[in-house]
């Protein structure tokens, strides 16, 4: 029997789920009412598990709305609990893949910004240095690929900070394909950004056993449709 939204369910036990989360669907429900991929992860384990009642389902993390892959959700409170704890102390490895327009002076480097969100723009301001309401974020990026005028690169974070990527790329002069709220000249048909959460290591917060995982690569999309999978 197959189950609703199936598909996209990368990892399942007892303890969590991991997800691929596809673009243009939001992390958690906000102000419009659009489903979101908690909603539809809580559905399938209701279905799969055939719950009657109300199911818990912790997020661990967010990826932006037009971004897409992978995202970890606790399906217990110990797990939330232990995960958070991790992902605080750095302990669960997050790498990307975005595509860019433009090509950075340097192929790889580690960008290091103090953020400031603004609220009412639903935007971030970068910053050389600190100060009230700004927060450090660190990534590293290495240029991996170049066709034509677009770049990809893998990207590894060192903090999680809201849109962070997205604004330390465009900083460097190479704006995420499709991010025309940082800068980038092209738009995708179907509203989404280069940007993929592409692979997670971890330790499993209950087994002590060794995660890692890797996304399934969107070759069929404009512009991916450009880039072979790194693998």
């Amino acid at each position: 029997m197959k189950y609703f939204f199936e598909e996209n369910i990368v990892y399942f036990d007892n303890h969590l789920v991991v997800a691929f989360k596809p673009s243009n669907l939001l992390s958690q429900k906000d102000d419009t009412g659009d489903e979101s991929i908690l909603e539809k992860v809580k559905q399938y384990i209701k279905e799969k598990m055939d719950k009657p009642g109300d199911v818990f389902l912790g997020s661990v993390h967010r990826l932006d709305r037009p971004a897409m892959g992978l995202m970890i959700f606790a399906k217990t409170s110990k797990a939330l609990t232990r995960l958070n704890d991790l992902m605080q102390q750095g302990g669960i490895k997050k790498t990307y893949l975005c595509i860019c327009e433009g090509n950075p002076t340097e192929y790889q480097g580690t960008l290091q910004h103090y953020l400031e969100k603004d609220p009412v723009k639903n935007r971030v301001k970068l910053h050389k240095m600190p100060g009230k309401n700004r927060k450090e974020a660190v990534l590293r990026y290495e240029l991996i690929g170049r066709q034509g005028k677009f770049s990809m690169f893998k990207v590894q974070l060192e903090t999680g900070r809201p849109h962070q990527i997205r604004a330390q790329m465009a900083s460097i002069g190479c704006p995420i394909v499709g991010d025309l709220k940082y800068g980038s000249d092209q738009n995708m048909l179907d509203k989404s950004i280069c940007l993929l959460s592409w692979k997670l290591s971890f330790t499993h917060p209950v087994t002590n056993e060794n995660v890692r995982l890797t996304s399934k690569y969107p070759s069929s999309k404009q512009v991916w449709n450009l880039f072979e999978n790194p693998v």
